[in-house]
């Protein structure tokens, strides 16, 4: 037992923080090329004028209450997903595990694809999002209470699959002119996040959680059993994981829609690259790289078809399954 925590509580070798600060620097690219990079023709030299102080209202107004926020909805979903996928994997110790697992991005596409059938504002979408993803949660949990977490992932992948069948029900009564809004939400649409620094700062305060709480996380993806060897309070931190990756995917999906891959990809990504498994890295690195990843997939969807639109999650699935591929056939 003494030998297990102190393994616990080893100093991190210095290649993952040297590789956590490259990540980093590629973070702070991909967030300035985001903002300077548009279908409005602002130059690079009138965004970087605009961004000091200078240059004219209109390229201020496109780059800080257009694109900023857009941004950092970006950044802020791409993160929570990402650390949700994290704690997931820890909880479940299944590689397969995401963020949508717990049937929170079906209850939440239920409930606002009945309230766009219902011709509710932006605001209205979003509550009964909301109220879709507690209930679908709540479900969750009272069906699985006392089952451990192998129940637990069989009744979330259960739901899920029976709100998968609702929303195909709802969109073959939906009006043909409310489709294509259906559609961009179930796809993973940014235009939805009206509250970006909400989705941010929740991002920032999670990664500081997982952080701090790391040695548990570490412990947990051990197993089971040396969880109970070091005494772990396993039923209390099952039921702490779970509330809180259900609030964070919930929140993501309440401000972007169900934008997949990201939270099953980049925590494997983030192993591998790093190598180390140890959560004071994993934790950190894969919110940093889930952001990234989501900021440039949105950055894609905004100019590949200009001045049309394509839908970020599509975006995300078809950059993510082959990048991650590659890194898995390069790490074999």
């Amino acid at each position: 037992m003494a030998r297990a925590a102190t393994a616990d509580s080893l100093p991190v070798p210095a290649t993952p923080w040297r590789s956590l600060g490259v990540l980093l620097v590629l973070a702070a690219a991909v967030f300035l090329a985001a903002l300077l990079i548009g279908s409005s023709g602002i130059g690079l030299r009138a965004g970087l004028a605009a961004l000091a102080g200078g240059g004219d209202e209109a390229t201020r107004n496109v780059l800080l209450e257009v694109r900023l926020p857009r941004v950092l909805a970006a950044f802020g979903v791409g993160s929570l997903l990402a650390l949700s996928g994290v704690l997931l994997q820890a909880l479940f110790r299944n590689a397969l595990a995401d963020p949508y697992v717990l049937g929170v991005s079906g209850g939440a596409a239920v409930g606002a694809l009945l309230a766009m059938i219902a011709g509710a504002t932006a605001l209205l979408v979003q509550s009964a999002a909301v109220a879709g993803a507690l209930g679908a949660v709540g479900l969750v949990y009272l069906l699985a209470r006392g089952g451990g977490t192998p129940r637990l992932l069989l009744t979330g992948v259960v739901l899920a699959s029976a709100c998968g069948a609702l929303v195909s029900v709802l969109l073959a009564l939906a009006d043909s002119s409310r489709m294509r809004g259906m559609v961009f939400w179930l796809a993973g649409d940014l235009e939805w996040a009206v509250r970006p620094w909400l989705s941010a700062g929740t991002a920032l305060l999670a990664i500081a959680a997982a952080v701090v709480l790391a040695r548990p996380l570490n412990v947990l993806a051990a197993g089971e059993l040396r969880a109970r060897t070091v005494g772990l309070a396993l039923e209390g931190w099952r039921t702490l994981l779970f509330i809180t990756c259900a609030t964070l995917t919930a929140l993501a999906v309440v401000s972007a829609g169900t934008v997949g891959f990201v939270g099953l990809i980049t925590p494997h990504a983030v192993r591998l690259s790093f190598g180390t498994s140890d959560h004071r890295i994993v934790a950190p690195a894969a919110a940093l790289a889930g952001g990234m990843l989501l900021a440039a997939a949105d950055l894609a969807a905004r100019t590949i078809a200009a001045p049309r639109q394509l839908p970020v999650g599509a975006i995300m699935a078809l950059v993510g399954a082959p990048l991650f591929v590659v890194l898995l056939r390069q790490r074999r």
